[in-house]
């Protein structure tokens, strides 16, 4: 595939595939930003006649068009070739969080208090962003991401924390959804029952901080029927039996986060970031600093 071209899109070579997509580096070998790289994703060649496949990837498309934001990555173009759909993103150069929670365990290594609740609270900020946004006619849009998780949000080597992968999210204003649809162990307990609200990303920022912090998920078990009681009964490990050194008032904020009545919960981003900012010391917490302990982790050359 590499040195083929997508549309006017060079492919350098394949960064990874989904159950859905394929998604390569790129160069623009023409228009406005010739010679620039960018990341390239492309509805599976098995799917191009799969009628709701194309349906939801068009829906990405579209809806990721709409979202402009520092935090969010930007879709710049969208295409078709023949039968193959495709969007063209910035390329974030760095390693998702999901990767980062591995290596520290692999390093045995605590990621620090300070640089988790900070990322959450980027997390929160692009999502506040997303459950706002209006399209250019200023018609609200309803996003809610619906798929949350540590492996789509990212920290590139040059400093950028990035929320990507809208590829599930719904729009309430258009029809709203047919299910809800994400990572098992990051739904909420309304999630589960097919109840769609922005709750159900607050709730996954939740569990995304919580195994920041303890490098574990929060609801586990043997099989998904087990992990899904323990998301609707809110059974999880407190977190200072995991991390003693996490001060009670975060403690707290999770547990409030995770409480098995909704209307006790954050009831939006903006009211869940205004709980953090007190405990984010901003000589400590900033995307440079982030960035800097990811290079440290993995090497210059990983």
């Amino acid at each position: 595939m590499t040195g083929q071209k997508i549309g006017r899109y060079e492919v350098l070579r394949l960064l990874g595939k989904g159950g859905m997509a394929e998604v390569f580096r790129v160069r623009a070998a023409a228009g406005p930003f010739a010679g620039t790289e960018f990341a390239l994703k492309r509805l599976l060649p098995a799917l191009r006649e799969d009628t709701e496949a194309v349906k939801l990837f068009t829906a990405e498309a579209e809806l990721s068009r709409h979202l402009h934001h520092p935090n969010i990555v930007e879709v710049v173009d969208v295409g078709r070739e023949g039968a193959s759909i495709f969007m063209v993103m910035e390329l974030v150069d760095g390693r998702d969080v999901g990767q980062i929670i591995k290596r520290c365990r692999q390093k045995k290594v605590q990621w620090p208090v300070d640089f988790a609740v900070y990322l959450a609270r980027v997390l929160l900020d692009a999502l506040g962003y997303a459950h706002e946004a209006k399209d250019p006619s200023g018609h609200p849009l309803g996003v809610i991401h619906c798929d949350v998780s540590p492996s789509n949000f990212f920290v590139s080597r040059t400093g950028h924390l990035k929320l990507g992968d809208f590829g599930v999210a719904r729009s309430l204003i258009v029809g709203g959804p047919e299910q809800v649809m994400g990572k098992p162990y990051y739904l909420s307990p309304e999630a589960l029952e097919g109840r769609l609200t922005p709750a159900v990303d607050l709730w996954a920022v939740a569990v995304t901080l919580y195994e920041l912090l303890t490098l574990q998920r929060p609801f586990q078990g043997k099989t998904p029927d087990e992990v899904f009681a323990r998301i609707r009964a809110s059974d999880y490990p407190p977190l200072r039996s995991l991390r003693p050194d996490v001060p009670r008032v975060i403690e707290g904020l999770v547990a409030r986060a995770f409480d098995v009545d909704p209307e006790l919960r954050f009831r939006t981003a903006a009211e869940f970031v205004e709980e953090l900012v007190p405990l984010i010391d901003e000589r400590v917490g900033t995307d440079l600093a982030v960035s800097s302990l990811v290079r440290g982790l993995f090497g210059t050359a990983d």
